[in-house]
């Protein structure tokens, strides 16, 4: 669990009693709709896109995000800012058990600056000393018909070696190219296109389980960006697949998606049996209702002149996105304990 000793801290009486109420509702919600954490069995992946996380946030925002962030033993960030601050104080309260990788800062006006991490509780995954950004050889460059060139990723993936349990796999986290408002940008598509055709052939090639995740900018499950990402052997459970994740809930932008080597009987995720989804924070946190606890915090150039819907609009959209995030974590169970199949497996003599 995260460490609250700084609560103590706050001098301010209704602000600290504010925190520590939000804290055990969202605690509350958290046991409802997230399994329990298991010492062997499960895996809990998460990937979450924090809006512009750098050195931004109030101390209670962090709280709130530490909490959500201390249910998952993995998870993936998109959208870490170049100064690691931030980063660094959201593990500090997670706990010495918890640690990170992340990767260098992007360069260029469509990466905006942004790091990729995972933030992984060392008490269930292992880091197995690879990590690495994916950068693609000239033959395999992205065609951008707007620009008539040949392109880089965006924002480059990030792959590192993990393993729970008896699961070994190779995650890989993306925030793929937006462009456009509209479902079906080409750029976006060839992003999507080329990581996973690069992926499934180095899975054919190393025989390692792969899980591909992270903003995809997906905005609905029909359209060719989902089709592109489900391409090339890699599937998506349909417990993942029907949750959105915007904080509207209207848009699919994130995913996780699977492509696995692993003896049949080897069952990772069963779909009914297991659980996936999406967790939002804003029915304990920052709710709609609670405008008026936060009125004091906002600059001031946002809101003076304005009417009292359009202060609702800057706090619903705006503010409290920048505090906690625009997108929900999206997460899943994962099986990671197989000693049973593999004893059964062990030939009799």
């Amino acid at each position: 669990m995260p460490m609250y000793s700084t609560i103590k801290k706050i001098k301010n009486d209704s602000e600290r009693n504010r925190i520590v109420e939000k804290l055990l509702a969202l605690r509350a919600q958290l046991d409802r709709q997230i399994p329990a954490k298991t010492a062997t069995d499960t895996l809990l992946l998460a990937t979450w896109n924090i809006r512009a996380f750098g050195d931004n946030r109030r101390n209670e925002s962090l709280h709130y995000i530490a909490e959500i962030v201390s249910r998952f033993d993995l998870i993936a960030i998109q959208e870490v800012a170049a100064n690691l601050d931030g980063l660094s104080k959201l593990v500090t309260l997670l706990g010495p058990n918890w640690d990170y990788i992340v990767t260098d800062s992007t360069e260029g006006t469509a990466g905006g600056g942004e790091r990729m991490a995972f933030i992984f509780d060392r008490c269930k995954v292992f880091f197995r000393k690879m990590a690495g950004e994916i950068v693609l050889p000239e033959t395999k460059l992205i065609y951008d018909k707007k620009t008539d060139k040949n392109l880089q990723f965006a924002r480059t993936p990030f792959c590192v070696a993990f393993q729970a349990g008896w699961f070994r796999f190779i995650l890989t986290t993306v925030h793929i190219y937006y462009g456009t408002a509209k479902n079906d940008d080409p750029r976006r598509i060839e992003e999507i296109k080329s990581i996973v055709k690069f992926l499934s052939t180095r899975a054919t090639k190393e025989g390692e389980n792969y899980i591909l995740l992270g903003d995809f900018n997906i905005f609905n499950t029909s359209d060719t960006t989902m089709k592109a990402l489900t391409s090339n052997g890699f599937y998506i459970p349909d417990d993942i697949r029907e949750h959105p994740s915007d904080l509207g809930q209207s848009k699919h932008y994130d995913q996780i998606a699977f492509k696995l080597k692993i003896d049949t009987n080897m069952t990772v995720f069963s779909e009914g049996k297991q659980h996936a989804g999406t967790f939002n924070y804003s029915e304990t946190v920052y709710q709609p209702q609670d405008l008026n606890l936060y009125r004091e915090y906002f600059d001031e150039k946002y809101v003076k002149g304005k009417t009292e819907k359009e202060i609702e609009k800057y706090y619903l959209t705006n503010w409290r996105t920048f505090e906690m995030s625009d997108h929900l974590p999206l997460w899943i169970e994962l099986k990671v304990d197989f000693s049973n199949q593999f004893l059964k497996n062990i030939p009799k003599t």
